[in-house]
């Protein structure tokens, strides 16, 4: 199938546009990689400490013949995604040892989780923390002893900033080891609903508490598609991951089998080799469309709408809103994954998954099939799925229909026409709104506003019973400037029960919704930020706003509102407490969210 013409035309224009910054890029990773295996030019005193703790592998790396793989971990055990991972190093190293290669733990970065600091001040370290997470691997990788690197992340800031890193060390091997997803636990439609009753006072704590422990169970990842579970789609449509490992379930064998297969591939791709495969030439224009193909496809999170961006700068590519909308004008959306329907990402993969997606896009043009990958040249070797067989680990042909077209169906039969992301412009700034599970009546809304600063105001009015008309909510001076742009999560339920009331609600802000965002139009992302002066610190109560999802336009409509001064409010709760502190050069320094929201790139 000849590639789309949107397609074809959206990667030109990003070619085009990032000509000097991936040029130069790529010149750096070039001259890196011709320095040859970096060992060869350590001192002797170097290598005796990188290999002082080695034991059996010590002979093996001074002798510096075969590949040393450095392992970039997130492991803790407070994050239930990142749990797997204690033991997966010593497999990594024993699997290695079979093949007469060695592996070592370069280094450990942060994890948080979005989850546990939820509507928490914690939150507000939450977006900075993937700079952070690329800063600290790449210290892990400074050792410069590495031909490959593996990377071990799952969750919402930590694969965007090791994408970060594997790209600033772009002249090694990258591949992504993921974890995979808990088993299916309490519906999230039904967890869902006991929040809704406990922000309406219908059931207490222990109901609540109940309900949220009977959904978040045990190891792996959440099993509703968020920002995790989107990391993992990129990382298969990017070509980081083995084909088929991003949604097989923590401690089974056959996650096992494929965390041995993905140490096995770091080896066999580096310069040592005959298929060197160096990550900056894999991080290319077309994976990053192939990625905002499979973000539209399956309603991914709109976190990926800052992270994108910020993992395209490092490779020297640069992208744009304009992009993000553009393809998802022409892709279908063939996924119903909660909150984008009743399915969990267990049911997703059972229904046949990134195989089955991959193969439908590639058949209707819309991904770019010559796409470089860790497993091979183009995207055909990922409608392949893994099985274990008597022989052991093999890859067979993925499916071609869908088992449970509740779930997921054929780009010819989609849920809807266009991807779930819609770009939004006008005299507020520019932002983006996430569709998929907004139904078609409530994508337009013109109504007065309800100006906030904080998000638990905007419950206590809810309590107080202050919101009885159509209404949209602004909570401003969430972007990364003012607070470090903390996800807006926990106003869902609150807004989800004014919109069971009958009521046209909306949300706009500067701050972000994350891919557990709903039913409740949000325009978020907005940019420039209140606290960079941008409009909407000249919002007051009952100003008029439109909200036009469908032509995509963010308005307010009263008049003199651009000849107001910006409100300048009180920002010092927001820079102590929890490590704050630590972080005021970021709050200064930080870019704006139409880039990436970065601050070190």
């Amino acid at each position: 199938m000849t590639l789309n013409s949107t397609i074809a035309r959206v990667t030109d224009r990003i070619r085009a546009r990032s000509e000097g910054p991936r040029t130069d890029y790529l010149a750096r990773i070039k001259a890196a990689g011709d320095a040859g295996p970096s060992r060869a030019h350590l001192s002797c005193g170097n290598q005796a400490h990188a290999y002082a703790a080695m034991g059996q592998d010590k002979d093996a790396l001074a002798a510096a013949r075969a590949p040393n793989v450095g392992i970039v971990t997130a492991y803790n055990d407070m994050l239930s995604a990142h749990q797997p991972y204690e033991n997966y190093p010593q497999l990594i190293k024993a699997a290695l040892r079979e093949i007469g290669a060695t592996a070592q733990v370069a280094g450990g970065v942060p994890a948080m989780c979005d989850g546990v600091t939820q509507g928490q001040p914690g939150m507000e370290l939450s977006l900075f923390s993937r700079d952070v997470i690329a800063m600290a691997a790449a210290v892990s990788l400074s050792h410069n002893t590495f031909d490959a690197a593996i990377y071990m992340g799952v969750c919402d800031k930590i694969v965007p900033g090791l994408v970060m890193a594997a790209a600033t060390f772009g002249h090694i091997p990258a591949v992504f080891l993921p974890a995979g997803p808990m088993t299916t636990g309490l519906p999230n439609d039904e967890k869902a609903k006991v929040r809704q009753q406990f922000a309406t006072g219908e059931v207490g704590r222990d109901k609540l508490m109940a309900a949220e422990m009977a959904s978040y169970h045990g190891p792996g990842t959440c099993t509703f598609y968020g920002t995790a579970n989107t990391n993992q789609m990129l990382m298969e449509f990017m070509g980081l991951h083995l084909p088929g490992s991003s949604f097989v379930n923590p401690n089974t064998p056959l996650r096992e089998a494929l965390t041995v297969a993905g140490a096995k591939r770091a080896a066999e791709i580096t310069a040592l080799g005959n298929d060197y495969r160096p990550a900056g030439e894999i991080l290319d224009e077309k994976a990053f469309v192939n990625g905002l193909v499979g973000l539209m496809a399956t309603g991914g999170s709109t976190n990926h709408i800052l992270h994108l961006p910020a993992m395209a700068r490092a490779a020297g590519i640069i992208l744009d809103l304009a992009d993000f909308d553009e393809v998802s004008s022409v892709t279908p959306l063939m996924a119903k994954v909660y909150p984008n329907g009743l399915a969990d990402v267990n049911h997703f993969h059972a229904a046949g998954g990134l195989q089955f997606m991959i193969r439908h896009l590639l058949d209707a043009g819309l991904l770019h099939k010559d796409a470089k990958t860790v497993s091979g040249e183009g995207m055909a070797h990922y409608i392949q799925e893994p099985k274990i067989t008597p022989e052991g680990l093999t890859w067979v042909d993925g499916p071609v229909d869908s088992q449970n077209e509740k779930v997921l169906r054929k780009t010819a039969d989609p849920f809807q026409k266009t991807g779930g992301l819609k770009q939004l412009d006008g005299n507020l700034g520019r932002g983006v709104i996430k569709l998929s599970a907004v139904a078609e009546e409530r994508r337009h809304i013109e109504a007065p506003v309800r100006v906030f600063h904080d998000q638990d105001d905007v419950k206590e009015a809810f309590k107080r019973g202050e919101f009885t008309q159509d209404t949209i909510v602004v909570v401003r001076f969430q972007g990364p400037k003012a607070n470090g742009m903390p996800e807006l999560h926990s106003l869902t339920p609150t807004l989800s029960v004014l919109q069971d009331r009958g009521l046209k609600v909306a949300l706009v802000t500067d701050g972000r919704m994350s891919g557990a965002s709903g039913k409740v139009p949000a325009a978020i992302h907005v940019s420039p930020e209140a606290a960079d002066g941008g409009p909407l610190a000249k919002l007051q109560d009952g100003d008029i706003v439109r909200l036009d999802a469908l032509s995509g336009e963010l308005t307010c409509l009263t008049e003199g509102v651009a000849e107001r001064a910006p409100v300048q409010p009180d920002l010092s709760a927001n820079q102590f407490g929890l490590g704050r502190e630590l972080f005021g050069a970021f709050r200064t320094h930080v870019g704006p969210s139409t880039e990436g929201a970065s601050v070190v790139l």
